[in-house]
C-alpha cells in the first residue's frame, strides 16, 4: 500500500499513485515549490515567486515551461534535439530543487508540452543512488488540450518514468512540498485547530460563528431580548417625533402670541408705514411726520387718541328713546369710549384696546373717577409696562412666567388674568368669572346671558317698577375667549324674555363705529353690535367686571391670593 505525502491518499500500485500525483498535484492545481502557496493562476505564482522568493530565482527559460499555463505559448521544436535558449525572465522553480531543464517539445494540436529536468543529487533519497552521483532525467508532460490528450498524455508519463531512480525522485520531490506546505499553520483561536492556509482559517472560524449566532438565535430569551430592542427603538422614534411636534407646535403659539422676537408696537407701525411708502401709498414727509408723532407718544405713554371714537355709549342711549320697541328693557353702561386696533397692532392688541375702553368709562364714574384722577388713558407700549409693574408687585406670578416676565417690546396677547393684574395694581377690586363650558343646546351659553343681566340689575334693585330704558353708572365688562375679546356696554331684553349682548369690538374700525353717532346709519350699524346667544358659541368664556375700590390691605390680600389665581366658575 503507498501513501501520498502530499495529501495522504491510499493507492495499491505504483503507476496508479503516479497517475494520482499527476491528475491531482501537477495537472489541476499549481502550487509554489518552494511554500504552500496554492490555488493561483500562471501569473499570479510567477509574481509570488518573484516576489516572495527573489534570492532563489531561476534565470533559464526553459523553467518556467514546468508550470507552463494552459495555452500558453511557447517555442516549437520541431526537431526535439535543440534546447530552448535561457532568458533572463523571472523563473518559477528554485535553483537548489532543480539542476537544468531538458528537452521542450510541444505537439501541436494535441496541447502536450513535454519538458525534460534534470534534478539535482538529492540527499534525502533513500535508495542510496547519491553517493554514485549519478542523476535520473524525469520527463513530465503538461497537456492542456482535450480529456483524451490528458489521459494520452497520463499514459506516456507512466511508461517514462518506472525506472527505480524516477521512484526516488518522486518520492523526494512529495517530502520536499509536504515539508514546505507544513511551513506555515494557521491555528483557530477558538478552538485550536490547526489549518494549512488563512484562506481555510477564515471559512473555519466563519463557521464557528455561524454556530455561535444561530444558538443566541435559538435561545429561549433571544426573540423576547429582540421584541424589547424593537419596542425600545419605536418608542424612542415615537419620542423624538412627539418633541419635534411640541417644538413645532410651541413655536406656531410664540408667533400666534407674538413671542417669537418679531417687534413690538413701535416696531409694527414702522413696518407698515414702510411698506406704504414703498407702494407710494405714502409720501415720504408724511411718514417721517407720522414717526415723530409716534415717538412722542410712546415717550409720554398716552395714547394718541388716533383710533378713539367718543359718544357711543350716548348715541345707543338716543337711539332706544325712539327706536327698537320690540325691546321689553335694555340696560347701559357707563358712558364708553371706543378703541379699535391700529396698523401698529393690528392682530394681537384687541387686549389692550378693551382695557382701554375699560379705563376711558372709569373716569366718567364718580368712585373711580376721584380715584383715577390725572391718569390719561395710556398708550399700549404704556399698557405693557404697568403689567410688568404688576408683575413685579408680586401679582399673578404664573402669568408672569408665561411671557417670561416681558411683554414690552412684544406682540403678545393679553387675557383676563392679565386684566384683572392692571386692576388690582390700580387699586380696583375685580372679579373672574369662567364660564368654562356651555349651558344650553348647539353649545350656546344662556348662563353667560343670565348672569350679564344680573349685573346691569343690580343698580335698579331699589325701584318697584323697572323702566323700559336704563342707564347705569356700571362699568362695561370685559369679554373673552379663544383668539378675541370683546366689552359688554349694554344688554337687551325682548318681549319673547330672550337676551341680547351690546358689545363693542376692538376689530371694527372707525368708520364703520362712527356710524353709530349718526341717525342715518344708527340702525344699520347696531347690527353688528347686537350679540345673541347663537352667536356666541365658542367653548369657554370669561369676564372680567370691576366693583369698587381697594384698601391697601385688601390690596396686598389680593396680591397674595393671586399667586394661586382663581376665577369663579359657572356653572
Amino acid at each position: 500500500m503507498l501513501t501520498c505525502d502530499i495529501c495522504g491518499e491510499e493507492v495499491l500500485l505504483e503507476e496508479d499513485m503516479k497517475t494520482h500525483l499527476l491528475l491531482s498535484h501537477l495537472e489541476n492545481e499549481l502550487h509554489c515549490p518552494l511554500c504552500s502557496l496554492s490555488g493561483v493562476s500562471y501569473e499570479e505564482l510567477c509574481f509570488h515567486i518573484s516576489n516572495a522568493h527573489p534570492e532563489r530565482q531561476q534565470t533559464a527559460q526553459g523553467a518556467a515551461h514546468l508550470i507552463s499555463p494552459p495555452g500558453s505559448s511557447t517555442a516549437t521544436n520541431t526537431g526535439g534535439t535543440e534546447r530552448e535558449k535561457p532568458q533572463t525572465s523571472q523563473s518559477c522553480l528554485a535553483r537548489d530543487s532543480w539542476d537544468e531543464v531538458g528537452d521542450v517539445s510541444h505537439t501541436g494540436a494535441t496541447g502536450v508540452t513535454t519538458v525534460l529536468i534534470q534534478p539535482k543529487q538529492n540527499k534525502t533519497l533513500e535508495s542510496g543512488d547519491s553517493s554514485s552521483g549519478k542523476t535520473a532525467s524525469t520527463k513530465l508532460r503538461l497537456t492542456t488540450g482535450s480529456p483524451e490528450t490528458r489521459q494520452a498524455s497520463v499514459r506516456h508519463f507512466n511508461e517514462d518514468s518506472n525506472g527505480p531512480k524516477s521512484q526516488q525522485h518522486n518520492k523526494a520531490k512529495q517530502k520536499r512540498l509536504s515539508l514546505t506546505r507544513r511551513e506555515e499553520l494557521f491555528t483557530c483561536p477558538m478552538c485550536e485547530l490547526v489549518c494549512s492556509s488563512s484562506v481555510i482559517l477564515h471559512e473555519h472560524v466563519e463557521l464557528h460563528l455561524q454556530e455561535q449566532s444561530s444558538a443566541e438565535a435559538g435561545s429561549p430569551g433571544s426573540d423576547l431580548a429582540l421584541a424589547r430592542q424593537l419596542q425600545q427603538e419605536e418608542e424612542e422614534q415615537r419620542r423624538r417625533q412627539e418633541e419635534a411636534q411640541e417644538e413645532k407646535e410651541f413655536k406656531k403659539l410664540q408667533r400666534q402670541f407674538g413671542l417669537d422676537g418679531r417687534g413690538g408696537y413701535r416696531r409694527q407701525l414702522e413696518s407698515t408705514m414702510e411698506r406704504a411708502v414703498a407702494k407710494g401709498l405714502m409720501a415720504p414727509s408724511e411718514f417721517h411726520c407720522k414717526r415723530a408723532e409716534m415717538m412722542e407718544s410712546l415717550a409720554s405713554g398716552v395714547d394718541d387718541g388716533r383710533t378713539r371714537t367718543q359718544g357711543v355709549v350716548r348715541a345707543l342711549h338716543e337711539y332706544y328713546q325712539t327706536e327698537s320697541r320690540d325691546c321689553v328693557h335694555v340696560w347701559l353702561s357707563a358712558d364708553t369710549d371706543h378703541y379699535c386696533s391700529s396698523a401698529g397692532d393690528k392682530g394681537w392688541g384687541c387686549g389692550y384696546r378693551n382695557f382701554q375702553m375699560l379705563i376711558s368709562s372709569l373716569q366718567c364714574i364718580d368712585v373711580y373717577s376721584s380715584f383715577l384722577q390725572d391718569k390719561d388713558v395710556p398708550s399700549i407700549p404704556r399698557v405693557q409696562s404697568m403689567i410688568e409693574e404688576a408683575w413685579k408687585e408680586g401679582l399673578d406670578p404664573q402669568g408672569a412666567s408665561h411671557f417670561n416676565q416681558r411683554l414690552q417690546g412684544t406682540r403678545a396677547w393679553i387675557g383676563a388674568t392679565e386684566m384683572y393684574s392692571l386692576l388690582t395694581s390700580l387699586g380696583i377690586s375685580a372679579r373672574i368669572i369662567d364660564f368654562h363650558q356651555p349651558t344650553g343646546p348647539g353649545s350656546t351659553h344662556p348662563r353667560l346671558f343670565e348672569w350679564v343681566k344680573q349685573y346691569y340689575c343690580q343698580s335698579s334693585k331699589s325701584s318697584r317698577l323697572t323702566p323700559r330704558l336704563i342707564q347705569t353708572a356700571l362699568p362695561p365688562l370685559y369679554l373673552q375667549h379663544q383668539g378675541h375679546s370683546h366689552s359688554i356696554v349694554g344688554l337687551e331684553q325682548k318681549k319673547n324674555g330672550s337676551l341680547c349682548l351690546l358689545v363693542l369690538d376692538p376689530g371694527s374700525s372707525v368708520s364703520d363705529t362712527r356710524k353709530l353717532l349718526s341717525r342715518d346709519t344708527i340702525s344699520t350699524a347696531v347690527r353688528h353690535v347686537r350679540k345673541f346667544p347663537g352667536s356666541l358659541k365658542h367653548k369657554q368664556y370669561q369676564v372680567v367686571a370691576a366693583h369698587g375700590i381697594l384698601s391697601a390691605e385688601e390690596k396686598q390680600i389680593s396680591i397674595l391670593n393671586s399667586r394661586t389665581l382663581c376665577a369663579e366658575r359657572i356653572p
